[in-house]
């Protein structure tokens, strides 16, 4: 599944969702490297 992540303050990456830590960061691989960062909140409009 494809998500997207903050590192930092600005910088977000995206890429193939390949966990999740315990404290609820995620982690996504992007090409060979793997990035750990806070989930983007996104809402839909219904």
């Amino acid at each position: 599944m494809l998500r997207t992540i903050t590192i930092g303050s600005y910088v977000s990456v995206q890429g193939l969702q390949v966990g999740q830590t315990p404290d609820g960061m995620l982690i996504v691989r992007v090409d060979e490297k793997n990035y750990v960062g806070r989930p983007v909140i996104t809402t839909r409009k219904s």
